[in-house]
């Protein structure tokens, strides 16, 4: 896949003794005589080292979203790959989309090597199939209206590079999310390199590698929706309150838009059949549920577009 690599003696797996995430940190040789604080200490200042290494990343996390955001909005799909720790976090990240904007469960799709039961049981010998990943991508009809981010965080897992590479070849937008260096692929239209460099615990890609991944899938997967008219400013206004939890937030929402109390946003709010934004437009704008379900429909979903700027 990255005739980079170095080549092996048969029978022997290529030495990523080069790769970044790979290396030694240098700075705690002596990590297990440690007492607790200090070890602490230790994984702590590693940790700050994290956000600055994301924000030099920010040109080519803002380039991939561009390529994600028109895609959503013409039906299509987001869809991380990933194996072990980056499978598990891509995972996470799409499930996060459902409860929090109101998404289609098929819209942001996770797949991880080794399938479902790879989030709870290590799977991690998938990952080392260059093909592994291409059955799921065919049965979901992978194509043009798509884009698809690979996510390893060396940069060298097969089953990621493969997948991506036949992504690409069905027409998907592509991205690689890694946290190491290597030069892009032809085959990957936007390379997210963050360079979190070695960890304290050598190789244990979960600490600082999985810390910028979480931050980044955060960022891609947020800016796409908030680029889908799924907030009102800084409101999670595109969110249907089933819950106590839910129904506490929808109402603190609705009541700082439409400037009412909490007993008047509760009877908005269950007018709306617990739909905020729409709520929303009908407190602002003295309508009913129906007429604000098509005013937000006819504006693509923007609830400002609907009841403009307000205080």
């Amino acid at each position: 896949m990255d005739p980079t690599q170095p080549i092996s003696p048969a029978g022997h797996p290529p030495d990523r003794g080069h790769v970044l995430t790979e290396q030694r940190a240098g700075d705690a040789p002596r990590l297990d005589t440690m007492e607790t604080q200090e070890i602490l200490v230790t994984i702590s200042a590693a940790d700050q080292e994290v956000a600055p290494r994301v924000r030099a990343e920010l040109d080519r996390i803002g380039a991939f979203i561009d390529l994600v955001h028109p895609r959503l909005a013409r039906g299509g799909r987001l869809i991380y790959l990933g194996a072990g720790t980056s499978g598990r976090l891509g995972v996470l990240d799409a499930s996060e989309c459902p409860p929090t904007f109101q998404t289609d469960p098929g819209m942001v799709v996770g797949l991880i090597a080794g399938g479902d039961g790879a989030l709870r049981k290590s799977s991690e010998h998938k990952e080392d199939e260059p093909g592994g990943a291409h059955d799921e991508l065919d049965a979901l009809g992978v194509g043009p209206d798509d884009a698809v981010l690979g996510i390893a965080a060396g940069g060298t897992t097969p089953y990621v590079l493969g997948g991506v590479e036949h992504a690409k070849s069905r027409g998907a937008a592509t991205g690689l999310l890694v946290c190491s260096v290597m030069d892009r692929p032809a085959w990957c239209d936007v390379l997210i390199a963050i360079r979190t460099g070695p960890e304290v615990v050598t190789g244990s890609t979960r600490m600082k590698a999985g810390s910028a991944t979480k931050m980044v899938l955060n960022m891609i997967s947020t800016a796409s929706m908030i680029r889908m008219q799924k907030t009102y400013g800084d409101l999670m206004v595109d969110m249907r309150a089933t819950n106590d939890k839910l129904r506490d937030r929808a109402a603190r929402i609705v009541s700082a838009i439409v400037g009412v109390d909490r007993d008047a946003a509760f009877a908005l709010l269950d007018a709306a059949d617990g739909y905020a934004k729409v709520a929303a437009a009908m407190g602002v704008l003295g309508i009913n549920a129906d007429e604000a379900r098509q005013r937000i429909d006819a504006a693509a979903g923007s609830l400002r577009a609907v009841i403009g700027d307000l205080p």
